[in-house]
């Protein structure tokens, strides 16, 4: 007998198909399409399945309803189907259910899709979605399919008044819930091969949005936001077309087949050179829709984390109404972290009398404050950074202390990062960045796009410095006061205006784990004093600089634009000399300790020479390599990640070649 869902999944790729020319249009018409014809074949396979039942399925008491990205419209090509059984304890005895059962479930692992399928008492919905958040979240959207849609409507209503009441509750556990899933996946836009349903800034955190919105904590966002999802709906697709299953993973293997799916090869180039320019092309464009999503996430929780202070709406930003004080207007609470800057509510935001468009150094300040004291910055306060003007001169002493300052905020460095540069603002201070930026890495050992992977590589850097840095303060750039430089801080995170602190951050605020497992020490014990270390930092953020495409050595393009960067932002010639020699040599150690060998004299003596004979710059390329090999991230392959991420292995030849290159070195 022929099923009504019979070949499903070969309809629904028929659906699928791109145009002529191999570009995936219409997206969002095709998805559509793909939900209308499951709804209409399952709904089929109801009454086909009822009517051939040896007993009378009663009106009332039992429902089909579908759930997930099926009850979205938003299925894919290849998407697994989302549906629930819902009945009544009186409607069917536990033979007929499970008759009934079987003749849904059996057809549909017969038609060429996953299916994923429950059967529960409206009660028992209750009961999973009030204890299981991924089961709450995802019943907030539930579409009848057969059978008793009142029954199934009224399950969804309870379920979503349920998740209302209890939201505050809840929210909480939701927060916590989507920074493991950050700790665990990563963020989409610095991710080579990202899970683009998981990471931060994919589907996941979408579904999320819309359930903080029907919690009524938060508004849901629109416009951009809309088209940003709508887009990597349209990758997903893609990537289940290229994949031939169900698949939330964009390997590398099928980066190329997606891009030109998505549009984005140019047919003129050669095979080999069309094949890495798109898919460079589609990394950069997740890069920008993860960016998008990630924000909204922000926005809308930082919305929600607010609605757990007041409950009750706020009427004004600087006046809420308090409930517990008889209905009197409260003034809210601003503790300040800086110039201009201030924490409310748990995040980083900006007084009120500061006037953005007036300070071009408000971003760093604000950066710093943010970094120090543990906090995310808040959304508006972000968009308000966009808005100050680009410094037209070489930064001052104290913009240089201040960026040294967040350069060496150890992990924290990480997430500030990447708020600012949401809005943009490190491409505004280095506008070089955005040669590298959302740029894929081609080195299979690299999980981190370019831009990431310097990031992690200074945050290392960071964490190193915090247990031996040298009491001794040297100058960072030519008008370096060294008094200011070591100003001691006071209660707020910056004491003076524009003066920022070179003391290693308490270690709460750099997120470090309690038992230090991650901290090293510096080769050979060696200090550093202020000037080495910013050129250090400033190595770290820059060694990958140069890496643009066509371009063969970037260590050697890279040392080529450093001297122009850092002169820009004001350091003095000691500072551009040893970042610039940094960057040039970046790789040597870990070439010549693995291609090398350490016991020819004249490999350590040429080794010595290529870094002035000086142990200091030694022990900072020792330094710099170790950061560059640990930020390279896990990658899917593990052989890969061993060959070429920092081990013991690799730290014993790299240590071995910096020791004999060190006895060729004056004392």
């Amino acid at each position: 007998m022929v099923s009504a869902v019979d070949g499903l999944g070969t309809r629904f790729r028929e659906l699928s198909r791109p145009d002529i020319d191999g570009v995936y249009r219409d997206g969002a018409r095709k998805r559509a399409a793909r939900t209308t014809l499951a709804i209409s074949a399952i709904g089929q396979l109801w009454t086909d399945a009822t009517g051939a039942l040896p007993f009378a399925l009663p009106e009332r008491g039992v429902g089909l309803a579908s759930v997930g990205s099926l009850a979205r419209g938003q299925v894919g090509p290849s998407s697994d189907l989302d549906l629930v059984l819902i009945y009544e304890p009186h409607a069917l005895n536990d033979a007929q259910l499970g008759a009934l059962a079987d003749a849904l479930w059996y057809p549909l692992w017969d038609s060429g899709l996953d299916l994923d399928y429950s059967v529960r008492t409206r009660q028992q919905c209750e009961s999973v979605t009030d204890r299981d958040l991924p089961a709450a979240v995802g019943w907030l959207d539930v579409k009848p399919i057969a059978g008793d849609s009142a029954l199934i409507t009224a399950t969804a209503e309870s379920i979503l008044e349920r998740w209302r009441k209890a939201a505050r509750k809840r929210l909480p556990e939701l927060l916590e819930s989507a920074q493991s899933r950050l700790d665990h996946f990563g963020r989409m836009a610095y991710l080579n091969q990202p899970d683009i349903k998981e990471a931060r800034g994919g589907l996941r955190d979408a579904v999320i949005i819309s359930a903080l919105a029907a919690s009524w904590l938060a508004d849901r966002p629109h416009g951009p936001y809309d088209d940003a999802l709508a887009r990597l709906l349209d990758i997903r697709d893609c990537i289940h077309l290229v994949a031939g299953k169900d698949t939330n993973l964009l390997l590398g293997q099928y980066q190329p087949q997606v891009a030109h799916a998505m549009g984005l090869a140019d047919p003129t180039l050669p095979v080999e050179e069309r094949d890495a320019r798109s898919a460079d092309d589609l990394q950069m464009l997740l890069a920008r829709i993860g960016r998008r999503i990630a924000f909204s996430w922000e926005f809308t929780s930082s919305h929600a984390r607010h609605s757990l202070t007041h409950e009750r709406p706020r009427f004004s930003f600087f006046q809420l109404l308090n409930p517990q004080s008889g209905g009197r207007r409260e003034t809210p609470t601003f503790r300040p972290l800086a110039p201009g800057v201030v924490e409310h509510e748990n995040e980083v935001a900006l007084a009120v009398d500061t006037k953005p468009a007036r300070d071009a150094n408000l971003p760093l300040r604000v950066a710093v404050a943010a970094a120090q004291a543990g906090l995310p910055i808040n959304p508006v306060t972000l968009q308000n950074l966009g808005r100050c003007p680009v410094t037209d001169h070489d930064w001052n002493e104290s913009e240089r202390s201040l960026f040294i300052t967040l350069l060496g905020s150890g992990k924290a460095l990480s997430r500030v990062w990447e708020e600012l540069d949401f809005v943009d603002v490190p491409g505004r201070w280095i506008p070089e960045w955005l040669g590298v930026r959302n740029r894929p890495s081609t080195s299979a050992a690299h999980r981190y796009t370019i831009d990431q992977h310097m990031i992690e590589t200074v945050s290392w850097l960071g964490r190193d410095w915090r247990d031996d840095r040298s009491d001794e303060v040297d100058d960072v750039g030519d008008e370096a006061d060294a008094g200011r430089l070591g100003a001691a801080r006071s209660d707020n995170v910056l004491a003076q205006p524009g003066a920022a602190s070179l003391t290693p951050m308490p270690r709460d605020a750099r997120g470090d784990d309690a038992n230090d497992s991650d901290a090293m020490s510096h080769y050979d014990g060696t200090h550093y004093d202020a000037t080495r270390y910013a050129a250090l930092l400033l190595a770290g953020l820059l060694h990958d600089i140069g890496k643009r495409p066509g371009v063969a050595d970037h260590a050697a393009e890279g040392a080529r634009h450093v001297p122009v960067i850092v002169r820009r932002l004001g350091f003095g010639e000691d500072v551009v000399h040893i970042a610039t020699l940094l960057v040039r040599e970046h790789l040597t150690l870990s070439e010549y300790a693995t291609g090398k060998d350490p016991e020819d004299p004249a490999v350590a003596e040429e080794l010595a020479a290529r870094l002035d004979y000086d142990r200091v710059t030694l022990a900072m390329l020792f330094d710099l390599t170790r950061a560059d090999g640990s930020s390279l991230g896990a990658t899917a392959n593990e052989a890969i990640t061993k060959k070429y991420g920092w081990s013991r292995w690799r730290e014993t030849l790299v240590r071995t070649m910096a020791d004999a290159a060190r006895s060729c070195m004056p004392r």
